[in-house]
């Protein structure tokens, strides 16, 4: 396929292939379907064809109508049976549509309450400045190994209460369901290593009765039932890939970001406060400028319940859509000088797409992942002077996600 975006078909572009996000999301690809093709129908050499959303509006539209476009239906990724076979990833909360997803979006709600996530400021504090102490002397280090990789994983193990010293196979398990999705590879032994690693540490909860992920979850009841261990079991292991990930390649990305806009990074090192979260969870300005320009998540994808229209294309009952995060993130008439990163942009509402397009599925953990992120951009910042590339970055070819492999720099002096 052409290199040069404005010489490519387009009745011949599909973005189920790895192969388009060698280099990150395609986002002159996607600026041109924005432009002449907003749903595309994308046939495929394997699996169902499915229609691509590329602009903000289409999808935001979907989003916010779980009733004509589902997730239960057909599950979340551009394959119904990626991972697992359907029937079973159908267990999982971002499979279901309300009420029932309602329901189960209640039991974590707890943990994510602003009263709660501020009690883990410390935790995501201490986290980060150890990941730091480790590098500091060294002058350089990998961005996505030391820093990005260790801190979303360490804090999020710590609230499903498993202890640091099984970290290594923790990230072993995230690392093969990410690869699972992105190469469509079956995971079920990965989920049940993990289901029965979290079964154990349910057996051995010490932090019970505190306001924590893990009790929200082991006290939880569904329409007067408490959940079963193996019910608890998976939640913990979809909220620990889930909860670390992508705040891991929002890091990484970020990081990467300001080392490729040195005015930006100039600018964070001179006004610190630019990333400074509030108690709420909600993220400044600057952070969502990050969030908007990195996207760590490139599409999530939804089925279509009955016949309908998205602008005015007509959509089939049982027809699939895929809605691309990535490019409504860059889409300029959501985002003025939408392909310009500018710290200085100011609020913005939506203020990006990196946690879907709003509407009932809106990440939940959205504001742990904002504190995680600003944290870690600033300490960072603050403590590794002089940062600056030390080589080659790679990332993961893959539709899914925008997940760097290994960020190496260097740096001239720690604080």
């Amino acid at each position: 396929m052409p290199s040069d975006a404005a010489a490519v078909d387009l009745d011949s572009v599909d973005l189920s292939d790895n192969n388009l996000f060698t280099d990150g999301p395609p986002h002159e690809l996607f600026a041109r379907m924005r432009a002449e093709a907003p749903v595309h129908h994308n046939r495929t050499k394997d699996g169902p064809d499915f229609w691509s959303l590329t602009r903000a509006a289409e999808i935001s539209e979907v989003s916010k109508d779980p009733t004509t476009f589902s997730t239960a239906r057909g599950g979340i990724f551009l394959q119904p049976d990626t991972l697992l076979p359907l029937e079973l990833g159908q267990s999982w909360v971002i499979f279901k549509d309300p009420p029932e997803h309602t329901k189960h979006r209640e039991i974590v709600a707890k943990a994510f309450l602003a009263r709660t996530l501020v009690i883990l400021d410390d935790v995501i504090t201490e986290v980060v400045r150890s990941a730091l102490d480790k590098v500091a002397a060294t002058g350089k280090c990998d961005v996505v190994r030391d820093i990005a990789v260790p801190i979303p994983l360490t804090v999020m193990s710590r609230m499903l209460g498993s202890p640091d010293e099984d970290i290594p196979r923790l990230l072993e398990w995230n690392d093969a369901i990410q690869d699972g999705i992105t190469n469509n590879v079956n995971g079920k032994q990965t989920m049940e290593q993990m289901a029965d690693h979290f079964r154990k540490v349910v057996d051995n909860e010490l932090i019970r009765g505190m306001d924590s992920l893990a009790s929200a979850v082991s006290n939880a009841e569904v329409d007067g039932e408490h959940l079963t261990d193996d019910e608890i079991a998976v939640y913990f292991a979809v909220l620990l890939f889930t909860g670390t990930e992508h705040t891991r390649n929002a890091i990484s990305n970020g990081l990467l970001t300001l080392l490729e806009h040195p005015d930006q990074l100039k600018l964070l090192r001179s006004e610190p406060t630019k990333l400074r979260c509030k108690k709420s969870g909600h993220a400044p300005p600057a952070l969502d400028e990050i969030l908007r320009w990195t996207s760590p998540v490139n599409y999530l994808a939804r089925t279509a319940t009955k016949d309908t229209t998205i602008g005015d294309v007509a959509i089939k009952a049982d027809d699939r859509v895929v809605l691309w995060y990535a490019s409504a993130s860059r889409d300029a008439d959501a985002f003025a000088g939408a392909d310009t990163f500018d710290l200085n942009r100011g609020i913005q509402e939506p203020p990006h797409f990196a946690f879907g397009g709003g509407g009932p599925h809106h990440c939940q953990g959205a504001s742990l992942a904002n504190r995680m992120l600003s944290v870690a951009l600033t300490e960072t910042i603050k403590r590794l002077d002089g940062l600056e590339l030390d080589g080659t970055p790679s990332r993961v070819p893959s539709t899914f996600v925008n997940a760097p492999t290994s960020i190496p720099v260097r740096f001239s002096s720690t604080g």
